[in-house]
């Protein structure tokens, strides 16, 4: 049986924990559809076309070969049961990171339990090292001196590029290959290998 299963989120921006919570959904079902939530009560930093694309740059270069098993789309006003059912997914994954997570993810269950009882809710943990990893959190580190040597930490290449291009302003959009900026980049790779 071709199990599928739907992850959804603001995804503003993509994290490590997000990305985390990707790569195990490719790891446990057969078919993810990764959906990026429109939400018009909701002021995202990042313009919806904006977050699919860090998605889809980030599955493309991490997971070259087996990026077919991955969908990326946009999800708008409906309820999510209802679009995982027009789907053909039985499986909608959600993230816990705490105790408040789990109060919130626990009342949405059951009135998705409530609504289609056909469709399961599957709960996963992330590590520690990336459990308090937020798009908030991510978004209040930018700004000081030196913000992109620790947003960097935080999230993949693709979405790091398109931080820098939204908010530093020293970034035009060009390729910078000062030593300066090599040193960062090196520093960002070797706490994503090491986070991934």
């Amino acid at each position: 049986m071709h199990c599928k299963a739907l992850y959804a989120g603001m995804f503003d921006p993509l994290t490590l924990g997000h990305w985390w919570m990707i790569e195990e959904g490719h790891r446990l079902f057969d078919h993810l559809t990764v959906a990026v939530a429109v939400n018009p009560d909701k002021h995202p930093t990042f313009m919806s076309s904006e977050r699919l694309a860090m998605i889809r740059e980030t599955v493309e270069s991490q997971m070259a070969l087996t990026a077919h098993h991955i969908d990326v789309v946009v999800f708008d006003s409906e309820f999510l049961v209802n679009y995982a059912r027009s789907l053909g997914v039985r499986y909608i994954l959600r993230g816990i990171r705490n105790a408040s997570d789990f109060q919130n993810e626990q009342a949405m269950r059951n009135i998705n339990r409530d609504l289609a009882p056909d469709i399961e809710t599957v709960f996963l943990m992330p590590p520690r090292d990336i459990a308090e990893v937020s798009s908030s959190m991510v978004k209040g580190l930018i700004g000081p001196k030196g913000w992109q040597a620790v947003v960097c930490r935080y999230v993949t290449e693709p979405v790091y590029r398109r931080i820098l291009s939204h908010f530093d302003k020293d970034h035009d959009g060009k390729a910078d290959h000062s030593p300066e900026e090599r040193a960062r980049r090196l520093a960002c790779s070797q706490a994503e290998a090491e986070t991934l």
